[in-house]
């Protein structure tokens, strides 16, 4: 039977619960919903990576890659995206954004995106992965 590993890149903070920021195994690997946070300082509390939405969505895009190659994954490997905005007028801009950065993929992933208002006060955007490696 093969082993789940937890993942959290070095970029990443510890999770402040019993939660991983990615989980493989096997073949498969889970990109917890990530935000727009910089990269950590340690002894520093998160920091969002700007109040607009372009800045928190290039950040939260960013923050996904570093779990994929945490757990050997790319792009490439991912077979869903789930966005969450917290605000409806934000799906043209994100979708902007969205085709703007995935331009160069051979195959885009499913993708799915909801309007979520629990995100903690200054986040707009949350996206989670699911990749399939091999």
């Amino acid at each position: 039977m093969t082993e789940k590993t937890a993942l959290t890149p070095a970029t990443h903070t510890t999770p402040p619960a019993k939660f991983s920021h990615g989980v493989r195994k096997g073949n498969i690997l889970q990109v917890a919903g990530q935000v727009g946070f910089l990269p950590a300082v340690p002894g520093q509390a998160p920091t969002v990576a700007g109040p607009t939405l372009r800045e928190q969505t290039l950040q939260t895009l960013a923050n996904v890659r570093s779990v994929l190659e945490a757990g050997g994954a790319t792009w490439e490997d991912v077979m869903m995206l789930r966005v969450y905005l917290t605000d409806t007028a934000h799906f043209a801009e994100m979708n902007a954004l969205y085709d703007d950065y995935f331009a160069d993929l051979k195959e885009a992933p499913a993708a799915r995106t909801t309007v979520y208002v629990g995100l903690p006060e200054g986040l707009l955007i949350e996206i989670d992965a699911l990749a399939v490696l091999g």
